[in-house]
């Protein structure tokens, strides 16, 4: 709009050199950019701007909607394991910033995903089902069992720190939550009674502990299990 109004005011004037540094001066630049841009339409009759001599893309259309495919399909890949794909599949090397600006020019962005609980009307039936079977037992009851504090290690990592490729308020979307579950339990060592012969009795529960999957919800779930006389 500020080209077609500088040639229009330059053309309708009978002293157009007179009128250079009047506009020069209301668009606040150089004299010299006013009288580049009228020779330039004097000699072309145009005033658009020249297509400049830049960098050359690396990769073309075909390459980028791949690599957003790519990122769509499996949001939990690095964007190192993202650029070996591209590169594969293009036949030429990609570096990491190329990928990066190509999945921001995309609208992905790496961001820490949310940790929901996995429920299921199972867990809901075994807690119930534990709670009604223990609900008569009084402190003489618990007396008989023996109580070992059983610690449970996880071999993969879970440091939190895992990132996927998403779209901008797409957070609490189905593709973009990531399960979760913390695994605590005890098991005790009893009998059933006092009676001889003794039969052992061996109770085993926890509690499958889960992160709160929003700021609504912000009380950890919690779905007890148990088993009795093994497992």
């Amino acid at each position: 709009m500020v080209v077609e109004w500088v040639i229009l005011t330059l053309t309708n004037e009978s002293l157009a050199g007179a009128r250079q540094s009047t506009v020069a001066r209301e668009l606040n630049v150089h004299r010299s950019v006013i009288h580049r841009l009228w020779n330039h339409y004097q000699r072309d009759q145009n005033a658009s701007r020249r297509r400049e001599s830049g960098r050359r893309r690396i990769t073309t259309t075909a390459d980028d909607r791949y690599l957003l495919r790519c990122a769509r399909r499996r949001r939990t890949l690095t964007a190192r394991r993202l650029a070996s794909q591209l590169s594969a599949a293009a036949g030429r090397p990609m570096s990491l910033q190329t990928e990066s600006r190509r999945l921001h020019e995309g609208g992905l962005f790496a961001r820490r995903p949310v940790a929901c609980v996995s429920l299921s009307p199972a867990h809901v039936r075994a807690r119930l089902h534990w709670a009604r079977e223990h609900h008569s037992w009084i402190p003489e009851h618990w007396g008989h069992a023996l109580f070992m504090d059983e610690s449970l290690f996880n071999i993969q990592s879970d440091s939190r720190r895992e990132m996927i490729w998403r779209e901008p308020g797409t957070r609490y979307r189905a593709p973009n939550i990531v399960e979760r579950d913390h695994w605590w339990r005890v098991s005790c060592l009893g009998r059933d009674s006092n009676e001889r012969p003794y039969r052992p009795l061996r109770v085993r529960w926890g509690f499958r502990h889960s992160c709160p999957i929003s700021r609504r919800n912000p009380t950890p779930s919690c779905t007890a299990f148990y088993r009795c006389n093994g497992y």
